[in-house]
């Protein structure tokens, strides 16, 4: 009987998890704490991040017909217990999604799918756990990698998270930087909150860039 209502349970609140992820509600999802500390325009934030976790998996684009799902299945084992401890770990908002390699050229900042690059997506882990707390992974494509606090410029955006208009975001958000007392500081990444199916106009995505003065 308590294997049935455990069951009941669950499917309730995966349907629940459902309902409210398709309007881009992400309720009991823990999210990175930082503090805005400006604003440039109407648009721009910049945030002062605390010291983070993250999980990391890198895929070669040119040997991938899908690098963003292929980079999730591979951090989304970790998570889900594929670690040496076999402990499942909360999921927690955004994903984040950046390309590696070659310097990318400020006109076209996010370029995925360009040959010879790479793709890296991160979920952060949650602050409960210190680096020692966290089991290692199984798979040699996922690594632990340790973000000092920073401060970034942050552009926030709704609608398609295609490289398409990732790409266009990031030149936007480069743009409106300009003259401002900021300076750029490596490529922009993207920050996606929510699940792919997430009504498009109700998503929360945001490039992010690391800024200096």
């Amino acid at each position: 009987m308590d294997g049935i209502i455990r069951s009941i349970l669950t499917f309730i609140t995966s349907a629940m998890f459902f309902v409210l992820s398709t309007f881009g509600i992400n309720t009991g999802t823990e999210q990175p704490k930082y503090e805005v500390i400006e604003r440039i325009g109407n648009s721009v934030e910049i945030r002062r991040y605390a010291p983070r976790i993250a999980a990391e998996a890198t895929i070669d684009v040119t040997n991938s017909s899908n690098p963003r799902g292929d980079a999730f299945r591979i951090v989304a084992a970790y998570i889900f217990g594929a670690n040496k401890g076999k402990k499942k770990i909360d999921m927690t908002s955004p994903v984040e999604i950046k390309t590696a390699g070659e310097a990318i050229a400020m006109t076209a900042p996010v370029e995925v799918n360009k040959s010879g690059k790479y793709l890296a997506m991160r979920f952060f882990m949650p602050t409960q756990y210190s680096r020692e707390e966290l089991p290692e992974p199984t798979d040699s494509r996922v690594r632990l990698v340790d973000i000092p606090s920073e401060t970034a410029a942050v552009l926030r955006f709704t609608g398609s998270t295609d490289d398409t208009a990732v790409s266009a975001k990031a030149a936007e958000l480069l743009k409106l930087l300009t003259g401002s007392n900021w300076k750029i500081e490596g490529t922009p990444t993207a920050f996606f909150y929510n699940p792919p199916w997430t009504i498009p106009s109700l998503r929360r995505n945001e490039i992010v860039v690391a800024v200096s003065k």
